[in-house]
């Protein structure tokens, strides 16, 4: 049985396919675009999932879409008549999408597949709940899911049991925790849908001196954790801005323009919404426990993307455990309606061990042979050194304790926001000088950005007040007092956005970090994505070279393949590789 979930047309478009219930491939467009949070129909992803199932489109039983465009499209309708005659400009740019490919669907999925069988639509968040529920370990559990909006749900939760899942309750639109912190995310400076991880690296930074003016003027904000939002001052129902002037005139002030100097008044009007943000997401968490009484709990959507506020529901909510998509946004919509159609509609049985989720460590993408590698360094003349997988791990462990910089590209390609190991920028943490390069001289990103680091799992409480797993980088907690000598990962409020690692789900990479623990006594490295800003994480070993010259790491490994930067003088004199590179 072959089942094709799609999810496209908004941001961070994708593919997946599940073979039998089990996830075989799932990966982002603009992996393959090259256009970050590619919102295109996703033809790349969806070629590359069939060709990791070894099928063609006419061998689909099924491809099922995300969520139902008809009722998004009511609601956008809806919203513009209740507005009206504001918000014509919005509604008049949105409808030509809408007219051409939005309700239409079926016929481009058929279309752009050539594909004749059934095509299913499940609603957004059912697709959410789907995706939080079904790959985790829980026989049984509660899920939340919190985003920007859906058809007309913003957020929702109920209970997963066996092969089913019912939502029980849901908040609905304009009124949204996604949306409220997109707003924002736009009125400090920082691109809606994509600059929400800024606003929340930079929240520590600032103190929360706005939050009882957010509480009183912006929201009615109930103890379950419910809310009504005051409209007065949002534009994202009858403009092309997420906030209007009454906001403005709030908060002492237009949005900062992008680019430009961010102040302490910035910091701390990020330090106020993160605050909030947290009290609603904690809030509902306990309400869902409360009338769940389920001992487990899920978590997708945008929202549950906030590491730190999953943190605090952790240790702060009465749930015993947590779960969370590691591609809780968009994507993961991908996989949660193939994943509901196998087990809800076809009524398959679900079988999980209480321990082990069925994400694949989230290691869904397109992988590259040592073969293809070699073959591409030769042919583009490339200089290299080719080492025996047993002495890899050794060899780079010795390079991270000298101080170097090093791009890791290894096996799958990670399935949703986060490096995991595969496709990773890695250093050492005890560097104090880490966090600045790697952001200046290798990110081309913002300062105050913190790295997080991959940690191995039997080690994570003794560095930080953490007793469980985190193997998809999701929680925030903070790093032991006496551990404070890693100022790398470390944040200004002294916590770490943490990745636990086992060695049975990436053994290369576990042995790494071991091996720099034996040499160094730190069970941990720096991890962040193989990427420079602006651009997605690199796929192929040629967009890693380019990423490795045009930016100062020292090393890259490539398979098993060692690249050292101090050999790649001809490359660098090279006039056409200049061009490509865009070297001074």
């Amino acid at each position: 049985m072959n089942i094709l979930g799609i999810s496209c047309f908004y941001h961070d478009s994708a593919g997946c396919l599940v073979q039998d219930g089990e996830i075989i491939a799932a990966a982002q467009e603009e992996r393959f675009s090259r256009k970050k949070h590619d919102f295109n129909f996703p033809s790349n992803a969806i070629k590359y999932c069939l060709a990791q199932g070894r099928i063609k489109a006419e061998e689909l039983d099924y491809v099922v879409f995300y969520d139902k465009p008809f009722i998004k499209f009511e609601r956008i309708l809806e919203t513009y008549l209740m507005y009206a005659p504001g918000g014509i400009r919005q509604f008049i740019q949105a409808m030509p999408l809408w007219l051409k490919q939005k309700l239409w669907i079926p016929e481009l999925i058929a279309k752009e597949l050539n594909y004749k069988g059934k095509i299913l639509f499940t609603e957004h968040h059912e697709s959410h709940a789907a995706s939080a529920f079904f790959p985790s370990p829980f026989k049984r559990a509660a899920f939340l899911t919190m985003d920007g909006v859906g058809e007309w749900d913003t957020a929702s939760f109920g209970v997963g049991r066996d092969n089913e899942i019912e939502i029980q309750y849901s908040l609905k639109f304009p009124h949204s925790l996604g949306l409220l912190y997109s707003a924002f995310t736009y009125y400090t400076g920082f691109k809606v849908n994509s600059g929400e991880y800024k606003l929340m690296g930079l929240a520590p930074y600032g103190k929360p001196k706005y939050k009882n003016l957010i509480l009183d003027k912006l929201l009615d904000l109930k103890a379950d954790g419910s809310f009504k939002m005051n409209m007065r001052y949002f534009g994202y129902c009858n403009g092309l801005r997420m906030t209007n002037s009454r906001f403005d005139r709030l908060f002492g002030g237009s949005a900062r323009r992008p680019e430009t100097k961010i102040t302490q008044k910035d910091m701390d009007v990020a330090a106020s919404i993160q605050a909030v943000t947290e009290e609603i997401m904690l809030k509902m968490a306990c309400h869902v426990h409360k009338l769940t009484g389920e001992d487990n709990l899920c978590l997708a959507g945008g929202v549950a993307l906030n590491c730190v506020g999953n943190g605090r529901i952790l240790r702060e909510s009465p749930f015993k455990e947590i779960w969370i998509q590691p591609a809780s946004g968009d994507a993961g919509g991908a996989l949660g309606a193939a994943l509901l159609l196998w087990y809800k509609y076809l009524q398959n049985p679900r079988v999980v061990d209480g321990k082990n989720d069925l994400q694949k460590s989230s290691l869904l993408g397109p992988s590259y042979s040592d073969t293809h590698i070699e073959s591409f360094l030769k042919k583009e003349n490339i200089p290299y050194k080719e080492l025996a997988y047993l002495e890899l791990p050794k060899v780079t462990a010795e390079l991270i304790s000298q101080g170097n910089i090093i791009g890791w590209f290894q096996g799958r390609l990670e399935f949703g926001p986060r490096a995991l190991g595969a496709r990773s920028i890695i250093g050492d943490a005890r560097d104090p000088q880490m966090q600045s390069k790697m952001n200046l001289k290798i990110k081309y990103r913002e300062s105050f950005r913190p790295f997080a680091p991959t940690v191995l799992k039997e080690r994570v409480s003794d560095w930080f007040a953490l007793n469980r797993e985190s193997p998809y980088m999701l929680l925030v907690a903070p790093v032991k007092e006496d551990k404070r000598m890693i100022p790398a990962v470390t944040h200004v409020d002294y916590s770490a956005r943490i990745q636990t690692l086992k060695r049975e789900d990436q053994p290369l990479y576990y042995d790494l970090i071991n091996a720099f623990y034996e040499k160094t006594g730190c069970p941990l490295i720096i991890n962040t994505s193989f990427n420079v800003r602006g651009e997605p994480l690199v796929c192929t070993p040629a967009e890693a070279f380019r990423c490795f010259m045009r930016t100062e790491m020292d090393y890259l490994v490539l398979g098993k393949f060692l690249l050292a930067k101090r050999e790649q003088e001809r490359i660098k004199k090279d006039t056409a590789w200049q061009k490509e590179f865009a070297l001074d």
